[in-house]
């Protein structure tokens, strides 16, 4: 499904991502794990369109290298960034709709996939009239990450889903992405926390520097007692 070799960023004279090449199969879960700075997040905007960058994304075996965000979405990739950024000052169903701008013409399959955003997150539904600004941490996570499946991507790429949130609130977030892979949605996911991430991933990846420092399956990885060496360096 996702191909990424040799992809690199840089911000004037810093290399944030360092030659990375990842794979994604189709309905695999795969988190990027790694310290503040690694360069987890630069990758995701990287392999969205996002930022400039250098190396070959394929996304089904079409090379996607160098394409803008909105013909990504086209393609079936979708990113919630970490920034959480809804439209504060619209209602949550009109975020959601937003989401399925692309496909505006399919008026019924966007009407029934809003009804399942309500089924997978209740309580969007519940606040569906609600300005998405007045909405908690949680409730936004949750709206931006529904907004996202709105497009109907084949690849979602999840950057710090849990970050700031309730430990309550983060269990919920979990469970709903541990429910989109037994949809079998493929995912990428970037997660500080690890052990969450490692629970619910098929492999995983650990960036050190911009570099791939380890990669593997999400058990082994887990269970390496270098992990803290392989996140830090020290």
């Amino acid at each position: 499904m996702l191909e990424v070799t040799d992809l690199t960023v840089s911000y004037g004279a810093i290399n944030a991502v360092r030659g990375v090449s990842l794979r994604l199969a189709e309905g695999e879960l795969v988190t990027l794990l790694g310290a503040n700075g690694a360069g987890k997040s630069s990758t995701l905007l990287a392999i969205a369109g996002a930022l400039k960058s250098s190396g070959t994304v394929r996304v089904g075996g079409t090379d996607v290298s160098g394409w803008s965000p909105e013909r990504m979405v086209r393609q079936g990739v979708a990113m919630v960034p970490e920034t959480r950024d809804v439209f504060p000052d619209l209602t949550v169903a009109e975020n959601l709709l937003l989401g399925a701008y692309a496909r505006r013409r399919d008026r019924d399959g966007v009407a029934a996939d809003r009804q399942r955003m309500f089924a997978l997150f209740p309580r969007l539904q519940e606040r569906q009239e609600q300005a998405a600004g007045t909405l908690s941490g949680g409730e936004q996570q949750m709206l931006v990450i529904a907004r996202a499946l709105m497009s109907r991507p084949r690849l979602l790429l999840l950057d710090e889903p849990s970050l700031g949130l309730a430990p309550t609130v983060v269990d919920q977030i979990f469970a709903m992405i541990a429910e989109l892979k037994r949809q079998r949605l493929t995912i990428l996911l970037v997660e500080q926390n690890a052990s969450k991430a490692l629970a619910v991933a098929d492999r995983a990846y650990v960036l050190r520097l911009g570099k791939v420092a380890a990669e593997g399956r999400a058990a082994d990885i887990a269970a390496a007692s270098d992990l803290e060496h392989l996140y830090l360096g020290g």
